[in-house]
């Protein structure tokens, strides 16, 4: 008999499917096999079919099969025998042989147009030797099981879904409204979206909801409350809709059964069992194949009377396809990550049957699985993202288990994941909550608070308040040294971070004393090849350089390279990142060419070891491009930030810190190239996006202002930029307070762009006041008390102290040449500004003289092509000519404009310059020529 029309029944895509098989004047010529979970509707479709195929008179016979056994088929084809061929009763396998062989037209002028319909096929092995013809007639076969077997011989296999959102949410309205219960569009979407869109579940729970007169926001309350099993959820089996023979609770019980008699043996349940704790969205088949889930599947193997060896990680993928085969679970052993998905109301029914003792030992196997498939390096950044959706869905389903007897690893790195994928105040949140958990549970001297305490300290910091994360570790370091003593790891790991911590909110000196102090503890207690003592020597290197010292901390950096290629390798992520911070300084104490040529090396040994989506990757092809623009190539450098922001954009997304450094940087290189209007406009727009993602007041934010203030200067609006620097400046004093280093570098933006709007004297009493907090807060030989030295003596210059300004240069000078030898580009800028003002200040031969020296560096550091030699070239021939010597002026220029015609061409605004001081020095040394004579 064909099961009777379900109320409200669905017309689904897969009906148009079935039918658009039928060829001809309605001969079905092809066998069709309808697979899917139990409870997606597979019966109700068949049953559609058949019945359309009835009513069309398209089919003479019609045989409806319940094939839940070989003898249930056989009887059912017997008695179709029977019926139609008057075939023996007694003799049932007879009987079946006879209908099946009848199924075979035997020729002549007309031909039986049949339908044969078998429902629920628990076994393909039942049909073995029954199935009907497949190029006579029409086959529609239902199953849960999607083995090999069938398929071929002509047979279509047709996978049945869910529902979608859409049907889903009609179907529930349609037999609410019926019954006359009302519920909000947003309710019934979401309560489809809760029992995940099967049907059998939204028959039963919309039955439920009319017998118990809830509303759906209620039964959402209830399902969502875990303490509730989930047969106390649907109506008991006497109450169950369209004459419906099965509970949602009890739909699958028979499969996982049968499941656990396939090979391999006993391993379908506890792999189910395992799966049901996680995310039903997807779970990375490493997950369900590391050593923990093996320990779990040997354990918990389903006893058969025989000693089982232990399972092998074969043995777990064969679980998993077995499941797979009786659509248990969707495993995709093709994808990059094996992924298995399991339906929420499997996982639900699977977590109901276990003991509340079974239920928490299998979250701590989850938990220790996740943790042993996590990567330590996430070079796969969609692998994270599943890594950490599997653990909230734990989480979700076992929390209190992943506290017992301590909180459990995964939570921290989830937790750590969060903040590395660039959310860094989701991971605040992450951790506020679990310091809220393991002091509520476990207490405040608990080591899982005291860890989680030092992570939200770090990502705090990490979002921009440098100032609070020193204050955490402060008070964090006091209980560490109360509950575990001085020499213990986290202490001093926690030393490490408040020196950290003090050194990037401004205090560089305390943080290099209390770094020095710590290094001493950490080789008397480590010794010195303990990573702590390394990363506590890079900490140390670290502030040496941000201390104004960059060529020292670069020789500490070569010297800790050294001693990290013996201990952890070359490839070792810590390893790399010192080679990043030792071409980084080399960087900053002049050698920008060499530093991108170190970056260049080491980008291709990180895309290596890391992948070239890793956001270390990208970072470093961040610092390979800024440093190939810092030594001369504009250009490029805007070319390649523009390839890195597509690439930042995909694999970070756009609201990621590095994607705004990026875009940052863009703008940046593009403004150098001479768009400084068009940097402009981008920063304006980075501005808005790094405020609402950021906030107002994180470094980067203070920083993106900082930097549209200045190309807005640059492009022509020197007086908006000072106005705008000095609100910054109001803003940086509140947020990082008057000593911080920002706070220094926007006072001197600021006194420069007074400068170029015109009130020189105001400039030079800026950096004049300056310079004095800097050489306190920084000391006197510090690269930014230099700089700011520098800026005093050209707005000095430009107020109309010309001579001071060159006893400013040269003094500036002597210090330069002390601190960073004589060809630092430093150096050699203030050697330019010394001989330009000692020749504005009348002392043209002292300019020549000051300018000579120059271009022998230039000549030695960049070649005599280089545009900066041309220009020191042209600048030499101009003060030796206002020096009196016209002759050797024109002799200059002259060699100078070979030179430019060869390098810059005949066209180039420089080289037409030169052609006309040329001739005016050859003028001027015809009139003394005839002078003279």
């Amino acid at each position: 008999m064909i099961p009777s029309r379900a109320l409200s029944f669905q017309h689904r895509a897969e009906a148009d499917r079935l039918r658009a098989a039928v060829k001809g004047e309605g001969i079905a010529v092809l066998s069709q096999v309808l697979t899917g979970t139990g409870g997606v509707g597979k019966t109700q479709l068949a049953a559609d079919y058949a019945r359309t195929a009835w009513d069309d008179g398209t089919v003479d016979v019609l045989v409806w099969v319940s094939a839940s056994s070989r003898q249930a088929i056989v009887q059912r084809y017997a008695q179709a025998g029977v019926e139609l061929l008057a075939a023996d009763p007694g003799d049932p396998e007879q009987a079946a042989c006879a209908f099946l062989a009848w199924l075979e037209p035997k020729g002549g002028p007309t031909r039986c147009r049949w339908l044969v319909i078998l429902d629920d096929l628990a076994d393909p092995a039942d049909l073995r030797g029954l199935w009907p013809p497949n190029r006579h007639g029409r086959t529609l076969v239902t199953t849960r099981r999607r083995d090999a077997a069938l398929t071929g011989e002509g047979r279509r296999l047709v996978h049945v879904g869910m529902f979608t959102p859409q049907e889903a949410a009609t179907y529930l309205t349609t037999v609410l409204t019926a019954h006359g219960h009302h519920e909000p569009a947003d309710e019934i979407e979401a309560l489809a979206a809760d029992l995940g869109y099967l049907p059998l579940a939204l028959a039963q729970a919309a039955a439920y909801l009319i017998d118990t007169a809830l509303s759906c926001a209620d039964y959402r309350r209830r399902l969502s409350d875990r303490v509730r099993k989930l047969a106390d959820l649907f109506p008991e089996p006497t109450a169950l809709p369209d004459d419906q023979t099965s509970t949602v609770a009890a739909t699958w019980s028979l499969s996982i059964e049968r499941a656990d008699q396939l090979r391999p043996a006993g391993l379908a349940r506890p792999m189910l069992q395992l799966a049901a704790l996680l995310d039903p969205n997807g779970t990375p088949g490493t997950v369900l194949t590391s050593t923990p889930a093996l320990s779990h599947l040997t354990t918990h193997r389903t006893p058969n009377g025989q000693e089982q060896a232990p399972a092998t990680a074969e043995d777990a993928a064969g679980a998993l396809r077995t499941l797979h085969r009786l659509s248990l679970m969707d495993h995709t052993p093709d994808d990059p990550y094996s992924t298995v998905r399991v339906h929420q109301l499997i996982q639900r029914a699977t977590r109901d049957d276990l003991t509340p003792a079974q239920h928490d030992e299998i979250a701590r196997t989850a938990a220790d699985a996740l943790v042993v498939a996590w990567p330590e390096i996430e070079r796969d950044t969609e692998l994270a993202q599943a890594l950490r959706a599997n653990t909230d869905a734990l989480t979700h389903n076992a929390e209190d288990a992943l506290y017992a007897p301590e909180a459990h690893g995964v939570l921290y790195r989830a937790g750590k994941s969060i903040g590395e994928s660039g959310q860094v105040a989701a991971a605040i949140e992450h951790f506020q909550y679990l310091i809220a958990e393991t002091n509520g549970r476990l207490g405040p001297d608990a080591p899982g608070t005291l860890t989680a305490r030092t992570y939200l300290a770090e990502w705090r910091g990490k979002a921009g308040d440098a100032a609070g994360a020193a204050t955490e570790s402060a008070k964090l370091l006091d209980e560490y040294l109360r509950v575990l003593g001085p020499d213990h790891p986290g202490t001093l790991a926690t030393r490490s971070h408040l020196a950290y911590w003090r050194g990037a909110a401004g205090d560089t000196a305390g943080a290099a004393t209390a770094t020095t102090e710590l290094l001493n503890d950490t080789l008397r207690v480590s010794g010195p090849d303990h990573p702590d003592t390394l990363t506590t020597r890079g900490n140390l290197a670290r502030w040496r350089g941000d201390a104004g010292d960059a060529a020292g901390a670069a020789a500490e950096f070569a010297k800790l390279l050294e001693h990290m290629m013996r201990v952890l390798g070359p490839d070792h992520p810590s390893t790399l990142a010192t080679r990043g911070d030792l071409a980084g300084w080399r960087g900053k104490a002049g050698d920008a060419a060499g530093a991108a040529a170190e970056f260049a090396k080491l980008l291709k040994d990180t895309q290596r070891v890391l992948g070239p989506d890793h956001p270390n990757t990208l970072a470093t092809r961040g610092d390979l491009v800024r440093w190939r623009g810092m030594a001369g190539d504009v250009a490029g450098a805007a070319t390649a930030t523009g390839e890195l922001l597509n690439d930042t954009l995909r694999v970070l997304g756009p609201d990621h810190p590095g994607t705004l450094a990026t875009r940052s940087n863009l703008a940046h290189w593009r403004g150098q190239a001479g768009d400084a209007a068009g940097a402009a406009a981008e920063s304006a727009k980075l501005l808005k996006d790094t405020q609402r993602v950021l906030g107002p007041d994180h470094p980067n934010t203070l920083t993106a202002l900082g930097n549209l203030a200045g190309w807005r200067g640059k492009a022509g609006d020197a007086a908006g930029a000072a106005a705008e620097f000095a609100k910054l400046l109001e803003h940086m004093m509140r947020v990082l307070g008057p000593d911080h280093p920002d706070t220094l570098i926007t006072r001197s933006n600021l006194a420069d762009w007074r400068g170029k709007a015109g009130d020189a004297a105001g400039a030079a009493a800026g950096f004049a006041r300056l310079l004095k907090d800097t050489q306190r807060v920084l000391s006197p030989d510090h690269p930014d008390t230099l700089a700011t030295r520098g800026g005093f003596a050209r707005w000095r210059g430009e107020a109309g102290d010309a001579a001071g300004a060159a006893a400013e240069f040269a003094e500036l000078l002597e210090h330069m040449m002390r601190v960073f030898g004589p060809d630092h580009p430093g150096t050699l800028t203030t050697l330019g500004n010394l001989a330009g003002w000692r020749g504005k200040a009348g002392d043209a031969a002292g300019a020549a003289t000051a300018a000579a020296e120059l271009l022998d560096a230039y000549k030695r550091l960049l070649g005599l092509d280089h545009p900066g030699t041309l220009t020191v070239r042209w600048g030499l021939a101009r003060w030796q000519g206002k020096a009196g010597d016209a002759a050797g002026a024109a002799a200059g220029l002259a060699e100078l404009l070979e030179h430019m015609l060869r390098v810059l061409g005949p066209d180039h605004p420089d080289t037409l310059a030169v052609c006309g001081d040329l001739a005016h020095w050859r003028d001027i040394a015809e009139d003394h020529g005839k002078a003279a004579g």
